[in-house]
């Protein structure tokens, strides 16, 4: 990937492309943006030598195409139509909707987790982070707050029970992601500031667990089980799954935190509720795949034995103290 002139030119297309959408001082350059940024990333994600990862580029251009007609059909009934600057509730939603299918929040989530069955683990961890940030900076512009608090609701409950019954860790991470997006979109209703905490805390996260399965070349549960993994790369696994999951020592409830203090402060019980009580569903899938990859060592044969190069162990090994420590540090910015 990082040897590949091609890629890397696309790669850096792909980031520049975020740059003018955000920059833009006018909805025609925000579409021209979102337009280049998915030009540049179906390079990316086509393979001719995989048949799954031409179908989910396929898909995605499908996807974001609509997406992006709806944004520039919107677009173009407000300049003709609305002559004032003001914003019925009709645009607004039309609007919402097209930035939500473009980053694969519900109701519109159904391209998201097919489409990140067929791609890398590097892949992937670009459309779970970066793909999110344009669509969620141009839904912060306008957006109808009764529509984005029953999204974020939708969000919540799809992410933590899709993720259920999922056997392949690319679709378990992908309903993560939609889990994680309703956290996200209410941090951004609160503040930009906080929004961008949070997506920092949320990449960092995700990178290790995208940046182990990659290495350790995993791709369903049952991998977990079978690969007779070193015993301290499953305590890593564990401490970063709980911390992507919110659980309290850990840098990953950081976030979600400051996000239940400002729902609780504004009395938004219901909401705070189903936050917490959805957040304990995650937890459940996670603690189950990482406490069945602990128990089950039976398997002690020479040729499922995996080597990791010391350098990517001691990676996994800080990465995996920050995510461990970084809550007792954090309790210091309270006072």
């Amino acid at each position: 990937m990082f040897f590949n002139s091609n890629k890397m030119f696309f790669l850096f297309i792909l980031f520049f492309s975020t740059l003018i959408s955000i920059s833009s001082n006018s909805w025609f350059g925000c579409w021209i943006g979102l337009e280049i940024n998915l030009l540049s990333f179906i390079p990316l994600i086509s393979n001719s030598n995989n048949l799954f990862s031409s179908e989910a580029s396929l898909k995605y251009f499908l996807t974001q195409s609509i997406a992006s007609i709806n944004f520039l059909f919107t677009i173009l009934i407000k300049m003709t139509l609305l002559k004032n600057f003001e914003m019925n509730n009709f645009i607004s939603i039309m609007m919402n909707s097209s930035m939500l299918m473009k980053m694969g929040s519900t109701p519109f989530h159904f391209w998201f987790p097919n489409i990140v069955e067929g791609l890398s683990w590097f892949n992937n961890f670009i459309l779970m982070t970066w793909q999110k940030i344009t669509p969620m900076i141009l839904l912060s512009y306008y957006f109808n707050k009764n529509f984005i608090i029953i999204i974020i609701i939708f969000n919540i409950i799809i992410g933590a029970i899709g993720g259920i019954n999922q056997t392949s860790l690319r679709k378990l991470m992908a309903f993560s992601s939609i889990n994680n997006l309703g956290w996200m979109i209410s941090s951004i209703m609160i503040s930009e500031t906080l929004w961008f905490f949070y997506l920092s805390m949320y990449t960092f996260m995700i990178s290790i667990m995208c940046f182990l399965f990659h290495m350790l070349n995993m791709f369903y549960i049952n991998q977990l089980f079978i690969n007779n993994m070193n015993f301290f790369i499953k305590i890593n696994m564990l401490i970063n799954f709980l911390s992507l999951g919110g659980l309290p020592p850990f840098i990953g409830f950081f976030p979600k935190w400051i996000i239940i203090n400002f729902l609780i402060n504004n009395n938004m019980y219901m909401l705070t509720f189903i936050f917490i009580m959805m957040s304990l569903i995650m937890l459940f899938f996670y603690i189950r795949i990482t406490y069945s990859a602990l128990m089950f060592n039976y398997l002690k044969m020479k040729w499922f034995k995996i080597f990791i190069k010391n350098n990517y162990f001691f990676f996994i090994n800080f990465f995996s103290f920050i995510s461990l420590s970084g809550m007792i540090f954090s309790t210091f910015f309270f006072y």
